[in-house]
């Protein structure tokens, strides 16, 4: 698993990876655990987090980048567990009741395909547990952890509920905004709104980031995200 640092002593860890990337933020002792991947991955999940000695019950936060059934499915058992406050977007206040948030559109002929197919199917395979919010985020929505400071934006276009984690203004971890997976673009190959999507971009540019985190894929850097949204004006 990878780790990163900030200069203000907060810990990024990566806890999962492959169909999904989560991450956890340690700062002191307090632990904020982003994005849960699907329901079949959290005993992976369980076993990385506590093999960097943390317990799932001292997760004291949650925050989803989107509720798209591969980041939240697990998200119900482990407030169960850990007694944790979930932070979502206040898009996804209506989809969170009914467990199931909408597969976005594709961006190619093979994803729109895809995405067309994922629809008719709907909740039966892409649902996951309702489960009740503590803070909707509008806006900017900031808070502590430890001596480190994270803040939280809306990042649409992937889906109307995207949002990132600035973390000390060092480190952004983006869910799908941007995916660390191809080699020539960081475009989603799912998108409800592509320029949105560029538009979310240039937010996280006006931070002070040179790092960020994507729901698929390795990190990113400033260098590239720059040129992906220059590329796109």
């Amino acid at each position: 698993m990878r780790i990163w640092n900030t200069t203000n002593g907060s810990t990024i860890i990566q806890v999962l990876k492959g169909r999904s990337n989560s991450y956890i933020i340690v700062n002191e002792r307090s632990a904020t655990l982003i994005d849960t991947g699907k329901k079949s991955a959290f005993k992976q999940l369980s076993r990385n987090i506590q093999s960097n000695n943390i317990n799932l019950k001292d997760i004291s936060t949650l925050i989803l980048t989107h509720t798209h059934y591969d980041h939240c499915q697990s998200a119900k058992q482990i407030k169960c567990i850990s007694n944790c406050s979930i932070i979502v977007s206040h898009s996804a206040a209506k989809s969170i009741k009914t467990g199931y948030s909408k597969l976005p559109k594709g961006t190619t002929l093979p994803t729109k395909i895809i995405s067309g197919l994922g629809e008719i199917i709907g909740k039966q395979k892409f649902g996951y547990d309702p489960f009740e919010p503590d803070t909707l985020v509008k806006g900017v929505y900031e808070f502590s952890i430890g001596r480190g400071k994270i803040s939280i934006i809306e990042t649409s276009g992937h889906s109307p509920d995207s949002i990132s984690i600035i973390v000390d203004n060092e480190i952004a971890i983006v869910g799908d905004a941007m995916f660390g997976i191809f080699r020539n673009s960081i475009c989603p190959p799912f998108s409800d709104d592509i320029p949105q999507m560029v538009e979310s971009w240039g937010k996280l540019l006006q931070t002070n980031c040179k790092l960020f985190l994507p729901g698929h894929g390795k990190e990113i850097n400033r260098d590239r995200l720059e040129k992906q949204y220059f590329r796109h004006q």
